[in-house]
């Protein structure tokens, strides 16, 4: 083979450039490839979709808590679980009593698991967030931790709303301290309401995950990058009783599979 000359050298080297390549030592390279099942979800109140639907994504998952009951991961898992987020902890006094029982028995069936907080909005930001951290181990999780911000208005101590300079400032504190202690970028769950009231566009350094049970994320929330998109709060998943919530991912499964590694690395 001739060698190449310094001109078609660098004319190579920016075209792969122009097509996205990756050097031979990134990371996604070499990283195990896991397997996607395909959703055999259905819905107890289905909703007729305009444009985009759920399941135009191809990687879903769900989001649940000790209220959900007992869950058999490895049915779950092959009837298109790819990813659980599981409620941990909520303000800075209570601990979701399924969470180390689900993480383990999740992780154990190939699911990749996450945590998320339930933000108390009547406590300090800092003391949920060392709550937070206190209970879930860096090697409890493998996709990355969770700040649950929204409103509660059925809460008996804390149900009204607080100005948006506080609620920013508690987020990116909360978000701050997770970061630090995870080595890994939060994820930001949110509902419409809480998002625009609150314009948490504004807040940096996190990946969304957005609440939109009747639209797709791009008409709810238009303009916000989204990584989760939370569609349905009444699927039915094989081996999981009764009504839990769906989620899908963003991209496609060859970014599954990107997204994955480089959040579990």
């Amino acid at each position: 083979m001739r060698p190449m000359s310094r001109l078609a050298l660098s004319a190579l080297l920016l075209a792969l450039a122009a097509c996205g390549a990756r050097p031979s030592d990134d990371r996604t390279a070499d990283a195990p490839r896991v397997s996607i099942t395909s959703a055999n979800f259905t819905d107890a109140h289905p909703v007729e979709w305009s444009g985009t639907a759920p399941l135009d994504h191809p990687v879903h998952g769900v989001d649940m808590s000790v209220w959900n009951g007992a869950v058999d991961w490895p049915q779950a898992r092959a009837n298109g679980v790819n990813f659980a987020f599981l409620k941990a902890t909520e303000g800075g006094d209570r601990v979701d009593g399924a969470f180390d029982t689900n993480r383990r028995a999740a992780a154990a069936a190939g699911v990749p698991v996450g945590a998320y907080h339930f933000f108390y909005h009547c406590r300090a930001a800092s003391e949920q967030a060392a709550w937070f951290i206190r209970h879930v181990p860096r090697n409890a999780i493998s996709l990355p931790p969770v700040l649950d911000m929204e409103w509660n208005h059925q809460s008996p101590t804390c149900p009204g709303k607080r100005p948006k300079a506080e609620v920013q400032a508690d987020a990116r504190t909360f978000v701050s301290a997770l970061t630090r202690h995870y080595g890994k970028r939060p994820i930001l769950y949110t509902t419409v309401d809480f998002y625009e009231e609150n314009q948490l566009w504004e807040i940096s350094g996190v990946e969304f995950w957005l609440r939109s049970v009747k639209e797709h994320p791009s008409d709810r929330y238009p303009g916000q990058h989204w990584t989760f998109w939370q569609y349905s709060g009444t699927g039915l998943v094989p081996g999981i009783d009764g009504k839990v919530d769906l989620n899908t991912f963003a991209g496609s499964r060859a970014q599954w599979q990107a997204w994955l590694a480089n959040a579990t690395g």
